[in-house]
């Protein structure tokens, strides 16, 4: 039974399986020309699997991919999908200047629209990095004239975080009608724990991620913003030699049993774009700026 009328957020990050934060040690950028693209086959497959469970979703896409799979834009936006931001290569945004995210939003912003024939209104930062480092992001995706960010993770973790971030949607730029929506976390005990997809839920058993997602929707009667990438549902992906074991762990484990736990997921809850989650929590947006 579907809790409530409640609206989930459903996003896919888009990008390939040696642009990840877990090899940008191991894989060079310049190398990625050179190496098998597999991401446009995995979208195909997700295009398939929403349809048949009959829901809409956002694809927080690369600029590097669209340039290279235009087609794939296409589709997404011709089966009703909304295309939005992931930046251009995965440039995590606290190692930029000012100047510099701002030129990488408009790079890709360009990009995508020409792919896709579409206006580009939301944006995503590559592994959530926007933080306490670099408030001043949404303060240039204001400037851009995004309507709405989900680039914060309220929670610690070791490749990103902002624990002291709202855990629902907030206004972060005073006067501006930019509202970011945070990617879910779940309290148990007093402490936040991260519950919005990706790693966590391939990883951790189906239970925890609907016990979550139940918890937000009907005690605290907010939708849940949940994300996956395209190589999580690919098992037969190229293996990266000489990553550190934790950084295999974390990407390889369970690859073979993503797309039945995503069907599951589909199944159990209502979800949406992310540009409609955003229209129906402005109303109750909190003004935080940090």
């Amino acid at each position: 039974m579907k809790p409530g009328n409640i609206v989930n957020g459903l996003s896919v990050d888009v990008e390939d399986w040696f642009q990840v934060g877990a090899f940008e040690n191991t894989l060079k950028r310049e190398d990625w020309d050179g190496l098998e693209l597999r991401v446009g086959d995995n979208v195909a497959r997700i295009l398939d699997l929403f349809d048949e469970a009959g829901v809409k979703a956002t694809f927080f896409t690369l600029g590097w991919i669209a340039e290279r799979n235009k087609s794939a834009m296409r589709s997404i936006v011709e089966r009703g999908h909304e295309l939005a931001s992931h930046g251009y290569d995965h440039t995590r945004v606290f190692t930029f200047t000012r100047k510099q995210f701002s030129e990488d939003l408009a790079k890709s912003r360009a990009i995508l629209e020409d792919a896709s024939g579409c206006a580009i209104t939301g944006y995503r930062a590559p592994s959530f990095s926007i933080d306490a480092r670099n408030p001043w992001a949404h303060d240039v995706l204001a400037e851009h004239g995004y309507t709405y960010s989900s680039s914060v993770a309220p929670v610690v973790h070791d490749h990103y975080g902002w624990p002291d971030a709202p855990r629902f949607a907030f206004y972060p730029v005073a006067g501006s009608d930019l509202i970011e929506i945070p990617v879910t976390t779940a309290v148990l005990a007093n402490r936040r724990l991260a519950a919005g997809g990706g790693g966590f839920f391939r990883v951790l058993p189906y239970g925890f991620s609907r016990w979550a997602i139940r918890q937000v929707n009907r005690a605290e009667g907010r939708p849940a913003i949940f994300y996956f990438h395209p190589w999580e549902i690919d098992p037969e992906q190229p293996r990266v030699a000489g990553a550190p074991l934790r950084s295999r762990l974390r990407h390889y484990t369970n690859l073979s049993r993503m797309a039945g736990k995503l069907g599951g997921l589909l199944d159990d809850f209502s979800w949406g774009r992310m540009d409609e989650v955003a229209q129906i929590e402005r109303a109750r947006a909190m003004d935080w700026a940090a």
